[in-house]
């Protein structure tokens, strides 16, 4: 069950208000709405605390602690970059973390409504809604390339163990060989797996201008992830609370496994010590700090609306503050424990080719789908190795996908209340559209496709929408009644630590982080391929598209308001039906808001007494 705190005020007094928010300013005015009593009715709860916990850590752990990880810490040196992704951790992600959170948990509604803490800025939801629809489109494709390697293992030999099938070409040098002829990968030269991915499961097109026909058994394991999919979201968060339990947690486990296999690998250990090894001098390379921020971001998945959306099916009382503590850190132990086992293998690749660490170590899909299935292949039992590790990166991406494919339609029902009675229908509907559109990506020219969007649809966006989110929070709405607002909920008061990160540490990483990316962007390749220049529009666009939806809405409120354009915003920077659900909790609140309220102006009474005596 959720953790309730007896000491709440919402169960005792109106003086424990009182005493405890003696300092504080009245909140903005609320609007109590007969819808709030509806969302209350029908939108429904976790079955369990375990449920919305394991759905967090699902969606938080991905793919990208596999394969982006281990490869940036060894980057940007090794056991040193530890130091700036803690500290990005604790000052700028967890923070943020909680803040989505109680977001979510205060309003029982998603990633949409949450903006009527400031509905000027209601935009930046629609925004999340676009990039969430883009990034599953093409997520769903990178999830579905398990599923067809695991199609390939029903052989008595791995099919990427040799140069010896219909899709090598001349250029196919399988990995001993390269160590022998003293080849490098600037050669020329193509690993058996390097050739396997990119011409047997991808039958990779020239570049993206040749799109080619689809292939086939690529688009049938994609019918097979959507339908998977929707299995897994067709009752929303009672089919979702369920399967996490195994979506969730078997990946730990295979994790652990191969982890066990890859320490016992010789080499092993020289490629450990390559990924942990520091290199102190880094520290002193602003890039490392930037890269350690970006990750912790895109690790967590703030801004993204999966986390509003889950901690908006929470119980009211949940303990928000120490779920926001325990799921970014076992997301954070998760991508530091990836780098062993990934290391491991490199090291044994290394040890048994004689080519360097340094050389087969990778990032991306190139790791995920080249480099540690080549390695897998020169393990005895392979294909057990090879089936353990496909299974876990398609169980690592299938719960990432409908957590993101839920917060799209729970925000969209949240906005068209009517909807909800056909919620069943509006599911199936988004998976077929989500479905046809990522459909371009399995043509043999769907991998540029799929790496345009990635690179450009979502970092930029989803920066800035955290950046109006914490503004929104911190400074509009202000960081004292959000505090209030959590000891209603939760019975504890966050400390001074949490107020100044949210009103300046936190903010300040974002907005830097945002011209990060944007200074430092640069023209997208893929194997060496470059990109036309309408290719690289096209992927602005995507981009564009969402960030759009910001200032149009802002251009949409001043219009239809009815009053001078300066009044029209100031109206729209103050909350709107900003109260709990349930009908008892908003009881509660307006009683606990008049007691502040009351508070506060017998303290400015106090106040101007005691200015008027001295005087």
């Amino acid at each position: 069950m959720f953790s309730r705190s007896n000491s709440h005020p919402g169960n005792g007094p109106a003086d424990a208000y009182t005493q405890v928010f003696a300092n504080n300013s009245p909140t903005k005015s609320i609007t109590a709405g007969a819808q709030t009593t509806e969302r209350d009715a029908n939108r429904g709860q976790w079955g369990s605390k375990t449920e919305f916990m394991l759905s967090c850590i699902g969606y938080a752990v991905g793919i990208g602690n596999v394969w982006r990880f281990p490869y940036l810490c060894y980057r940007s040196g090794g056991g040193a970059f530890l130091v700036p992704y803690l500290l990005m951790l604790f000052l700028c992600g967890i923070p943020l973390f909680f803040m989505e959170i109680v977001m979510g948990q205060f309003s029982s509604v998603g990633c949409i409504g949450v903006f009527r803490l400031a509905p000027l800025f209601k935009g930046a939801g629609f925004a999340i809604v676009i990039v969430n629809f883009i990034c599953t489109c093409y997520y769903s494709v990178v999830i579905a390339y398990p599923i067809m390697f695991l199609s390939k293992l029903f052989s008595l030999k791995l099919p990427w163990i040799d140069c010896q099938n219909a899709w090598n070409t001349e250029h196919c040098v399988e990995v001993l060989d390269l160590a022998k002829r003293n080849f490098t990968h600037h050669s020329g030269f193509r690993t058996p797996a390097d050739e396997f991915f990119h011409f047997e499961i991808l039958k990779i097109s020239g570049s993206i201008e040749e799109l080619g026909g689809l292939v086939w058994p690529l688009f049938y394991c994609l019918i097979f992830v959507w339908l998977s999919v929707y299995v897994c979201i067709i009752r929303g968060i009672k089919t979702v609370g369920k399967v996490v339990y195994f979506t969730a947690v078997f990946p730990f486990f295979i994790l652990f496994v191969l982890f066990v296999r890859g320490i016992t690998l010789p080499g092993a250990w020289k490629g450990i010590l390559f990924y942990i090894k520091p290199e102190w001098s880094r520290l002193l390379d602003l890039k490392v700090w930037a890269d350690a921020a970006i990750q912790i971001f895109f690790s967590l998945g703030p801004g993204w609306g999966g986390i509003v959306n889950m901690a908006s099916f929470n119980n009211f009382r949940n303990n928000a503050r120490g779920d926001s503590f325990v799921i970014p850190i076992v997301n954070c132990a998760t991508s530091i424990f990836a780098g062993f086992v990934v290391f491991s293998v490199l090291g044994f690749l290394s040890h048994q080719s004689g080519i360097p660490v340094a050389t087969v170590a990778t990032s991306g899909p190139g790791l995920a789908f080249v480099t540690y299935p080549q390695a897998i292949a020169m393990l005895p039992m392979p294909h057990l190795w090879a089936a353990l590790f496909f299974v876990m990166l398609y169980l690592l991406g299938l719960d990432s996908v409908f957590v993101q494919i839920e917060a799209i339609i729970s925000s969209v029902i949240d906005e068209i209340p009517k909807l909800r009675k056909h919620k069943a229908l509006v599911t199936l509907v988004s998976v077929i559209i989500m479905f046809l559109m990522s459909i371009i990506m399995v043509t043999r020219g769907g991998i540029f496709i799929l790496q345009l969007f990635d690179w450009y649809s979502a970092s930029i966006s989803v920066i800035l929408v955290c950046v109006l989110e914490v503004v929104m929070v911190a400074w509009i709405y202000g960081v004292d009644n959000f505090i209030a607002d959590i000891y209603f909920m939760i019975g504890k008061r966050p400390g001074i630590v949490w107020k100044f990160c949210w009103k300046y540490i936190t903010p300040i990483i974002l907005i830097g982080m945002f011209f990060t990316s944007i200074i430092f962007n640069r023209d997208i390749t893929y194997n060496g391929i470059i990109y036309p220049r309408w290719a690289i529009a096209l992927g602005w666009l995507s981009c564009c598209i969402s960030i759009a939806c910001i200032p149009a809405h802002m251009l949409y409120t001043l219009v239809r308001g009815k009053t001078t354009p300066l009044k029209t915003i100031r109206k729209q920077l103050q909350a709107v039906d900003w109260t709990p659900a349930s009908e008892q909790h908003r009881l509660e609140y307006e009683e606990y808001q008049r007691s502040r309220k009351l508070t506060s102006e017998l303290n400015n009474i106090k106040v101007e007494s005691i200015a008027k005596s001295r005087v």
